[in-house]
């Protein structure tokens, strides 16, 4: 077997436990772990680790700050503040969207409680999450990036996933900040997507969702507007 052959085979073996050593530092700790901390854990070279991450960077598995290797997003966790506060017991974490948010507590499997805003305003609302339900089941969550295009930039697209009292109150921000309106969901709704979508995210073999495998979670679960509309055929989503 070629040399690359080989170490292509090799990166992607670091994959799985490279994304779930990252969570679960981020779960346990609120914080990415140190890089040594990787490489004895992971038992990998320095160089295996940047070639490990730079790939999970380029399957979507990981957001860098720019021009590092220093996570900023591994979904459904920011590093950075966001308006959307995630809290279990003594621990807290920042999610980039509602979506991401309820997939925190599906990902945990403990009671939580989400603290945001409607539509990222002055408006507190607060999720119960327990037993694996949501309270507060009336608000709803507004999806106007269509999915085709959320990784073009994939922190304004999270940014946009918010929550809201019903569609009046999307179609006014909408209208105020000259995005549109696109798919409008229930927050329990989309907890059940985020419980499939990143119930598995901490298991060291994970695999990044393929697009066929996104088609599939969203027309089973019933998210069918054209927002969610994805290519038959490609890499992960």
């Amino acid at each position: 077997m070629p040399l690359n052959d080989v170490t292509e085979d090799a990166t992607e073996r670091l994959l799985g436990p490279l994304h779930s050593e990252v969570l679960r530092s981020v779960v346990d700790r609120g914080c990415a772990p140190e890089r040594r901390t990787l490489r004895s854990r992971l038992r990998c070279s320095a160089e295996e680790l940047d070639r490990a991450f730079d790939r999970l960077v380029e399957i979507h598995g990981v957001v860098p700050h720019p021009g590092t290797r220093d996570v900023w997003v591994i979904h459904p966790f920011s590093l950075a503040p966001t308006p959307f506060v995630v809290d279990a017991g003594p621990r807290r974490w920042w999610g980039p969207c509602a979506w991401c948010s309820l997939g925190i507590a599906a990902l945990v499997d403990e009671p939580c409680v989400i603290t945001s805003t409607l539509g990222a305003g002055t408006e507190q609302v607060r999720l119960e999450i327990a037993e694996g339900r949501v309270d507060q089941g009336d608000l709803v969550v507004h999806f106007p990036i269509p999915m085709v295009k959320a990784w073009d930039n994939v922190i304004f697209t999270c940014s946009t996933m918010l929550l809201f009292r019903d569609r009046a109150e999307v179609a006014a921000w909408a209208d105020r900040h000259h995005l549109p309106v696109g798919d409008i969901q229930p927050v329990a709704k989309v907890f059940e997507m985020a419980k499939v979508w990143y119930g598995q995210h901490l298991s060291p073999t994970w695999k990044k969702i393929s697009i066929p495998e996104a088609r599939a979670v969203f027309e089973r679960l019933g998210f069918t507007h054209p927002i969610w509309h994805l290519p038959s055929e490609g890499s992960e989503f």
